[in-house]
């Protein structure tokens, strides 16, 4: 593969951590999961072991690009977004977390039938989140095969097919809990990848937070025709984005079975608040990573840099982009 572009230790390394990825997936399987276990877990999953999760699950390649390719081009505009959690964490805390925990449901639309008497409504509940995951998971799987294609010369489909065949191996011999711990596997990759990212590349940027401080405040926060808020909310402003991200967070946590099984592996409420606040935080703060690592990239990448300092980042940033997108939720 050459020096050029995808070498052979990109290749050992992101094979070996899809490697790691499948094996402890299995090794959580080696308890039978039957029945409702296999899909709520059978309550020896550390509470922050299912944050983690819900973390991971929330992201995905999506949210890597958009976020990144918006610090790049224009401001941290997306970043407020994140925001919205603010809003949305509270009020699944107090009217949600405490319903699905008293009730012991077993599916987010298990919780309908028992509301309104209609497996109908339970069954078309289901099938319409089914239609939405189809049409999710395609995006999710092919925007990160189409970045590893371009790297390593793979043809996509194969690419798409690996990475589902291991996620399906470990979601189905160990159901949810190994689920739960290969999530939170990526996860912590994503984290500790992300900070070791964000120190290379302050430790390597000339001027260091004055010089980040300085374009801030010139306009790539936040530009000069953004509104913060206007009474006509039909207008753009930073508070609607704040608030649709808001409603949009919250529906996820609600209704949306992905979430919501995480929320049935414990009828804790006190661990349930406890994987909300930690999830919430996690968010805001790899959402700020992100935009910064990539702000302070523009920053190292330029004149300014010395010529080693770029070629090493280039490199470590290229085996990022390798591997990041793989984090985000393989299942």
């Amino acid at each position: 593969m050459g020096n050029v572009g995808f070498t052979t230790i990109d290749m050992i390394i992101l094979i070996v951590y899809l490697l790691v990825v499948l094996v402890a997936g299995l090794l959580f399987s080696k308890k039978e999961m039957q029945g409702k276990e296999f899909f709520k877990g059978d309550g020896t999953v550390p509470w922050y072991v299912t944050s983690v999760s819900i973390f991971a699950t929330l992201l995905s390649p999506i949210s890597f690009m958009t976020l990144a390719g918006n610090s790049y081009a224009g401001t941290w505009l997306l970043w407020f977004a994140q925001l919205g959690m603010i809003f949305a964490i509270p009020v699944a805390i107090r009217f949600f977390l405490p319903i699905y925990a008293r009730l012991d449901i077993d599916t987010a639309y298990d919780y309908l039938q028992k509301r309104f008497g209609s497996k109908a409504l339970r069954a078309l509940s289901a099938v319409f989140f089914i239609i939405y995951q189809i049409g999710r998971m395609s995006i999710i799987m092919y925007l990160p095969s189409v970045a590893l294609a371009t790297l390593t010369k793979i043809d996509v489909n194969i690419l798409i097919i690996a990475m589902g065949a291991i996620a399906i191996v470990y979601s189905y011999t160990g159901g949810v809990k190994s689920v739960l711990w290969t999530d939170f596997i990526q996860g912590s990759v994503l984290l500790i990848g992300t900070v070791i990212g964000l120190f290379f590349l302050i430790a390597n940027l000339k001027g260091g937070f004055g010089d980040i401080a300085s374009e801030l405040a010139s306009g790539k926060f936040i530009s000069g025709n953004e509104t913060i808020f206007n009474p006509n909310l039909l207008k753009d402003s930073i508070f609607l984005i704040i608030l649709g991200s808001g409603i949009n967070t919250l529906s996820s946590y609600v209704s949306s079975q992905d979430i919501v099984q995480r929320f049935t592996t414990t009828q804790n409420v006190k661990k349930l608040n406890k994987m909300m606040f930690t999830n919430g935080v996690l968010s805001i703060f790899i959402a700020s990573v992100f935009l910064s690592d990539w702000y302070r990239l523009i920053r190292l990448l330029s004149s300014t840099a010395s010529r080693a300092a770029r070629a090493a980042l280039f490199l470590k940033t290229r085996s990022s982009l390798t591997l990041s997108p793989m984090v985000f939720q393989l299942e």
